[in-house]
């Protein structure tokens, strides 16, 4: 197991892959006008990549297509801190073939309201993440 300087545990891409499967909504970090903006999305993991959809002409789904964006997704037990993070950089590229398009519809619904009938795959150029594992030994209560 590898650690890393902030005393987390480094995670393989499969590992990354496999946790981001366990969670149904991430986000998606892009650019508007040289800025970094973020949208909350429901996906999919899919052929080892990261699928969503979206509406056609809605700002988000322009400044996206072709893009190179980051997509985050975690999970934490506040209770024991304990968690995890996985982040996904690479090309977003809109799914076009209908077959894929069929089946997509099938596993992925959309949570927000409106049509959202494009999907977009985000292919992993880069895939990392960390695991927060509880200490062996508690902090004292002011380092909390």
């Amino acid at each position: 197991m590898e650690i890393d300087e902030a005393r987390m545990e480094v995670l393989s891409e499969q590992e990354c892959l496999k946790l981001l499967g366990s969670v149904a909504v991430g986000r998606v970090v892009y650019t508007v006008r040289a800025l970094p903006a973020v949208q909350p999305v429901n996906f999919v993991v899919d052929s080892g990549g990261v699928v969503f959809r979206t509406g056609e002409g809605t700002k988000f789904a322009l400044a996206v297509r072709g893009a190179i964006v980051a997509f985050e997704a975690d999970e934490f037990d506040l209770e024991n801190r304990t968690g995890w993070d996985v982040t996904v950089t690479g090309h977003a590229r809109e799914i076009h073939d209908p077959q894929e398009v069929a089946r997509l519809r099938r596993v992925l619904r959309p949570w927000a309201p409106g049509v959202k009938e494009h999907f977009i795959r985000i292919a992993p150029e880069i895939v990392t993440g960390r695991r927060l594992v509880r200490p062996a030994v508690e902090a004292p209560a002011e380092e909390r």
